[in-house]
């Protein structure tokens, strides 16, 4: 990126802007793969990485078995290459998304700028850390060349520098930042994908709950667990609404046994802080005067909080909780979901569903959001296929020949 401006920001990982390659590659490329299994191996290997599950999952991801599956199910009917330089605007609340999202870039074939806020996370550190070292060996030369995480407070005018630069954005964040990000110009065949609020719920079979082994309902509340409270919630997949399917009496026994597991485990697995305790109290308070179709509440001590919703308004998707906070309503009619989805909808995790007729449903439906069903316990699974896009082929051009 020779035509780079001496900008005033610091560079974590990589060489300076100005001495930055930026000659596409084909997505998929071995010196691509070869760098992320060997991040993966790096990190998996470092005890301080084990302490943080986000870290983990990201290095479990990046692993050269599921990156050679990703790279046999990509659709080869045409020659590919990379757009060219892409900046990444990455979450603050994240840790790691800033380095999935530099995964992606890569995989798709491109230079990548990634752009990490300035709140401190210990997962940054490490990842960064990891990342130099792998750039510092020269088996890794290319691949060092063509890469730069940065970091930099909010600035219009060294974000809006790079934009003019990039042939691709990926933009993570509220409304309100895509709008800003998306006003600044960029070069005309600049392509962006937004990643903005979404909001996502879990639908649960009620009768398979109650059907469900001791031991299967504790793995069922685990992978619960992992979904909301390892990032508190703060995921776009996170579960705010939980939709039991099934009869009202039904329905009622079910939550009954599923929140006495789950309640047992947050005693053991959760620790919230004091803030987060008051914000919830404050919620709920404001919760019974502003929704007036939530009927009663249930408090686990300050661990999960439950308001049931008599039906279901049509605007619930505004209404959203934090470190366990949950909206429950209960139906035996899943087409009851059009009177609320619409495109702002993310992901539903599900238990007791078949998901193929579920998604069949959704198109049956034609519903305008709901771009993932997943198990419960894979609402925080982030990949390649993400918010409805296919970001190897989105960050990525055809070479044609007819």
């Amino acid at each position: 990126m020779t035509n780079a401006p001496d900008l005033p920001l610091q560079v974590r990982s990589g060489g300076p802007l100005n001495t930055m390659a930026c000659q596409p590659i084909a997505p998929y490329a071995p010196q691509v793969l070869s760098f992320l299994a060997a991040l993966s191996g790096e990190l998996l290997s470092k005890p301080e990485s084990r302490q943080y599950p986000d870290i983990a999952a990201f290095a479990f991801w990046c692993r050269n078995a599921n990156l050679n599956r990703l790279a046999r199910d990509f659709d080869n009917r045409h020659r590919r290459i990379g757009r060219g330089v892409v900046l990444h605007i990455a979450p603050g609340n994240i840790p790691v998304n800033f380095a999935f999202s530099l995964a992606f870039g890569m995989l798709a074939g491109n230079s990548n700028i990634v752009r990490i806020a300035e709140a401190p996370h210990p997962q940054t550190d490490i990842l960064c850390s990891a990342i130099n070292r792998l750039f510092d060996d020269p088996i890794h030369a290319k691949i060092a060349a063509m890469n730069r995480v940065v970091q930099y407070p909010r600035d219009d005018a060294i974000t809006a520098k790079l934009s003019a630069s990039a042939s691709a954005r990926l933009l993570w964040g509220g409304d309100q930042t895509i709008s800003h990000l998306r006003a600044m110009p960029t070069s005309p065949r600049c392509i962006d994908i937004a990643f903005a609020d979404r909001y996502s719920l879990a639908l649960i079979d009620s009768k398979a709950v109650l059907c469900e082994s001791d031991e299967g309902l504790l793995r069922l509340a685990q992978a619960f667990f992992n979904d909301v409270y390892l990032q508190d919630q703060g995921a776009c997949s996170s579960p705010h609404l939980l939709f039991w399917l099934g009869p009202d009496g039904l329905a009622k026994d079910a939550q009954i046994r599923f929140w006495d597991v789950l309640f047992n485990l947050l005693k053991i697995k959760y620790e919230i802080s004091p803030i987060h305790a008051m914000d919830k109290f404050v919620h709920l308070c404001r919760t019974a005067t502003d929704l007036r179709e939530a009927s009663t509440s249930i408090r686990h001590e300050n661990l999960a909080y439950r308001v049931r919703l008599d039906c279901l308004p049509s605007d619930i998707q505004k209404h959203r909780g934090k470190a366990g906070f949950f909206f429950e309503y209960s139906s035996e009619d899943i087409n009851c979901l059009k009177s609320i989805v619409d495109a702002r909808y993310q992901t539903i995790t599900t238990f007791g569903i078949d998901r193929d007729w579920l998604a069949e449903r959704i198109l049956d439906l034609g519903l305008s959001g709901i771009d993932r069903i997943v198990p419960v316990g894979q609402a925080l699974d982030i990949g390649v296929i993400w918010d409805g896009y296919d970001l190897i082929t989105s960050l990525s051009r055809i070479v044609h020949v007819p």
